[in-house]
């Protein structure tokens, strides 16, 4: 099949392995990048460039105004997009570049007076994450849903992707502050490794344009688009009962990384007294298990469906979690904890974007419009406003606590600050892991999708959407 032919629902060719790993790749690549952002950057701001945490609080606060609606835009451009490559696929290429100098900028935070700092890391911040991340991430969710419209290859995408996006993080997060400190654990080392990460994550975005093609072309949907408005495009999207249900769920998941990646650098630096490879270990430990339960996957899949799997995994990241409040100043039980508790978030975390990729034929089937790029971006909202907002509820509570910023000094944090950080790790992820349990009890459209596909297959057959 090529990449102008139109796809016949039901009819849909299996994606071989390395077309998977293409695509995993993708996410890989993003997660280099993102990963330092969502873990390290509030560390580096405020012990590495000196940024008050109520400035980087700040930052972040008023950058999600911005991020939400950059999704929705990127969304609607996406679909409006034509050239040889398709609508999604040419971002990957066009961005890549950018997004991977605007990172390195980030960390190229000038030593001048407040007010200049809170300008650089609010424009580089946003040039990041709300234009050229945007630019990348939507385009490339929505390729895997114009890659095949099978559920089970768009499911073994979103295991591939999910399985592939963590080691992103590993070079990055887990990598990230040994190389610093090898490399004279000051801001320019930051730099340097910072680097070193967004050039293989450039070979990996390149390597994801050149294997992943568009395949999904329906002809009833390429003469309704353009008499679709804008309007009638949001309402659709706004009453799809599925689409806020997967929303919800990409954002525990974005939420729970967000949590830990930005309060446990904290937690092993101020209460396990150690800032050089407690945090890696844990990181590592986590993120690897995170991995090999995306990989058990597709062994699952078959037999209980994504929801099912789902739901047992977030009761047992709660229960797995909670846990730790038995020992909370042991540093192998919290790796034991955290080990079990990643075992609970792999399901959901591998199998979300494959949900995401059956809200798009139910959105069809219910409003009889396709929505392939606005339901991605409409997801990709939920993931940023976690990170920022969550980022942002972080530095603001530690600056309550009266957490004391520094630049390479040593300082003895006070009380209320070592409590607040340790509140904010044990409860953080109980709370959101709770709300995905109570998504995925009310989550039915698994049982419904097989008599949705029949109608879609018949109406298509017809001509209609």
């Amino acid at each position: 099949m090529n990449e102008n032919s139109t796809t016949v629902l039901g009819n849909e060719p299996k994606l071989t392995v390395g077309t998977r790993i293409s695509y995993g790749l993708g996410d890989t690549a993003c997660n280099i990048v993102y990963g330092m952002i969502s873990a390290l950057l509030v560390l580096f701001y405020t012990d590495y460039a000196g940024i008050s945490v109520a400035t980087v609080g700040l930052v972040m606060l008023i950058s999600r105004i911005f991020d939400g609606t950059s999704d929705a835009i990127m969304g609607v451009i996406v679909s409006k997009t034509k050239s040889r490559w398709g609508k999604a696929r040419p971002w990957i290429l066009w961005m890549s570049i950018p997004y991977c100098v605007s990172a390195i900028a980030l960390f190229t935070v000038p030593q001048t007076e407040g007010s200049l700092q809170f300008w650089y890391i609010f424009i580089t911040y946003n040039l990041t994450t709300t234009v050229f991340y945007t630019a990348i991430n939507v385009p490339y969710g929505t390729l895997s849903t114009m890659m095949t419209r099978s559920s089970h290859e768009r499911d073994m995408l979103s295991i591939f992707r999910m399985s592939l996006a963590p080691i992103g993080r590993i070079i990055a997060v887990t990598f990230t502050q040994p190389v610093v400190k090898l490399f004279g654990d000051d801001q320019a080392a930051w730099v340097k490794a910072m680097t070193m990460w967004v050039i293989l994550a450039f070979i990996m975005l390149i390597i994801c344009f050149v294997r992943c093609k568009e395949t999904v072309h329906i002809e009833a949907q390429e003469s309704r688009d353009s008499k679709v408005s804008l309007g009638a495009s949001l309402k659709a999207l706004l009453t799809n009962q599925y689409f806020w249900a997967c929303l919800i769920l990409w954002t525990v998941t974005c939420v729970h990384g967000t949590i830990v990646g930005t309060a446990l650098p904290y937690y092993c630096k101020y209460l396990f007294h150690n800032d050089t490879w407690m945090y890696s270990v844990l990181y590592l430990g986590e993120t690897l298990t995170l991995v090999v339960g995306a990989m058990l996957c597709p062994f699952l899949l078959r037999r209980f469906g994504k929801r099912q799997i789902s739901l047992a995994g977030a009761i047992v990241a709660v229960v797995a979690h909670a846990a730790f409040l038995l020992n909370s100043g042991s540093f192998t039980w919290a790796l034991v904890t955290c080990i079990i508790r990643a075992l609970g978030e792999a399901p959901l975390t591998a199998v979300v974007f494959g949900m995401l990729g059956d809200v798009v034929e139910f959105g069809q089937w219910k409003t009889h419009i396709r929505q392939e790029s606005l339901i991605f971006a409409g997801g990709a909202v939920g993931f940023k406003l976690g990170n920022g907002i969550t980022s942002a509820i972080i530095s603001k509570l530690l600056d309550a606590a009266g957490y004391i910023s520094s630049s390479g000094a040593s300082v003895v944090q006070p009380d209320s600050a070592l409590a607040m950080i340790k509140n904010i790790y044990i409860w953080g992820p109980i709370l959101v892991w709770a709300i995905a349990v109570i998504v995925l009890v009310l989550y039915k459209l698994d049982n419904k999708y097989p008599a949705i596909i029949k109608e879609l297959s018949e109406r298509e057959a017809r001509g209609e959407m």
